[in-house]
């Protein structure tokens, strides 16, 4: 972390560029308190880039508009009804919120908000002493609500400690707003920062709290703790404390399931140690897009049909079909989550094919099975990759290795029919259109019934050239009795 010296340098650099002094100086000349506020502030005193800049202001909504339509013809409600109002000034987005205090009902899934008139009073409300930190704007004056409170320990001491708690009671923080229980695991993964013991406690004793918060409050949360460069500490939070039962049970049950004859390492800590290497991976591999969504939940995912499936067989456990099994949990949570078809389509494609590779070390497949295993994974072939390398955990550094030279083999011998036959766009030879002009029939089952047979013919034997394949399709009509 940088010097406190070092620290306000950044932020009076902030303050004086464009559009922060411009806006300053609007809001000051209407009699409005202004202040950068929150994760800018923070980030500044942690020496973290400031990618996003938002403001709080004694100023109502409309008298925010007003000023901003003065100075700027981009200006958009963000959600008038939270106080927020948005505008592009000086090359950056910037989103401007009334000073509020905002809880949920016991029944509410949505807070209901209220205006308040002091930067105080609005950053006692906030979720954590290190997010309650405003810089006022022109004066450069830092408030540290925290350094008030009950505990004494304000947001900068917090930052200096890596420490996540609750700016006053964390009972009154969490029964406020639930979804802040998400966030500090978030944070803890984002920054490294452990949460307070106090803060824990909390987090599990209202953990069924999160109930009434939105499906759609809750994925974007968790998604924003999968993008972070090491998720581990915020999901092992989220477990222990009970709150990732209430969203993601299927997960949380992996902890009693063990594989291996009970020797290996639960299940859970697997899931956790393959999302760990596939994060390497994508890395390493300059995998786009980065972070991956999509291959850090197939990740974590992969092995949820396990606790389902598990049976005791001749003195061992096994897990037949739990990739299959898994497929269909994941959907099915994932829809539940409102995520969008593509991920939720992606995700569970991924979780069915993870365990397609294994076995390829001891029986080397034909250049049929390798043109099925492309088919099959389509455009998930390269997170099939990193995900299948990623599930290898074993201690046994022998097999490990096998297995590590048996899936370099198999993507070199992907790559070579990639480059002799276009492998990523295999089709056959012969489209809809020609089978109905060759067969004399009409569209309808039968033509799909031909395509498939002819698309077949194309992965076991490869490419054979039009004439051959038309040839091999009469027989096959022929053989249809037709």
């Amino acid at each position: 972390m940088p010097t406190l010296a070092e620290s306000m340098q950044a932020l009076r650099t902030i303050a004086a560029s464009e559009p922060v002094a411009t806006l300053a100086a609007a809001f000051a000349a209407r009699g409005h308190e202004f202040a950068l506020v929150g994760g800018p502030v923070r980030d500044a005193l942690l020496g973290r880039p400031v990618t996003d800049l938002d403001f709080t202001t004694s100023a109502r909504p409309e008298e925010t508009r007003e000023i901003l339509d003065s100075l700027t013809r981009s200006v958009w409600d963000v959600g008038r009804d939270f106080g927020t109002i948005a505008a592009r000034l000086g090359g950056e987005d910037v989103e401007i919120t009334t000073y509020r205090a905002e809880s949920y009902r016991e029944d509410s899934r949505k807070p209901e908000v209220r205006y308040g008139d002091t930067i105080e009073a609005d950053l006692v409300r906030r979720d954590f002493t290190i997010n309650a930190l405003a810089l006022m704007l022109p004066d450069l004056r830092l408030v540290d609500v925290g350094a008030s409170s009950e505990s004494g320990a304000g947001g900068v001491e917090d930052l200096l400690a890596g420490v996540i708690r609750t700016p006053g009671p964390p009972e009154d923080s969490f029964t406020d707003d639930p979804l802040r229980m998400l966030r500090a695991a978030r944070f803890a993964s984002q920054l490294g920062f452990t949460v307070a013991a106090e803060t824990q406690e909390a987090m599990a004793e209202f953990a069924e709290r999160l109930d009434i918060v939105s499906a759609e409050r809750v994925r974007d949360e968790f998604v924003k703790l999968l993008r972070t460069a090491d998720p581990d500490p915020g999901l092992r939070l989220l477990v222990d404390t009970g709150l990732a039962e209430r969203f993601l049970p299927e997960f949380t049950a992996l902890r009693a399931t063990q594989d291996d004859h009970g020797r290996h390492k639960d299940v859970y800590e697997h899931s956790l140690t393959v999302l760990r290497q596939a994060i390497e991976l994508e890395h390493s591999r300059a995998h786009e897009p980065s972070p991956d969504v999509v291959l850090r939940i197939a990740a974590l995912l992969h092995d949820i049909g396990k606790p389902a499936t598990r049976r005791f067989e001749r003195g061992g456990v096994t897990f037949h079909h739990h990739d299959v099994v898994g497929a269909k949990l994941a959907r099915k949570r994932l829809r539940e989550l409102r995520f969008d078809n593509d991920t939720v389509k992606r995700v569970s494609r991924l979780v069915e094919l993870h365990l397609r590779f294994f076995g390829y070390s001891d029986q080397q497949w034909t250049d049929s099975a390798v043109r099925r295993y492309v088919r099959d994974a389509g455009e998930e072939l390269e997170r099939l990759h990193i995900l299948t390398r990623a599930d290898v955990t074993t201690r046994n550094r022998r097999k490990a290795e096998r297995l590590e030279h048996a899936y370099d083999d198999i993507e070199r011998r992907i790559g070579e029919l990639a480059e002799a036959e276009e492998l990523a766009a295999v089709r056959p030879e012969l489209d809809g259109e020609r089978i109905m002009a060759i067969l004399g029939v009409p569209p309808g089952p039968m033509v799909g019934r031909a395509y498939k047979f002819l698309l077949e013919l194309r992965l076991d034997e490869g490419p054979i050239g039009e004439a051959a394949a038309e040839e091999r399709l009469r027989q096959w009509w022929a053989e249809q009795g037709a």
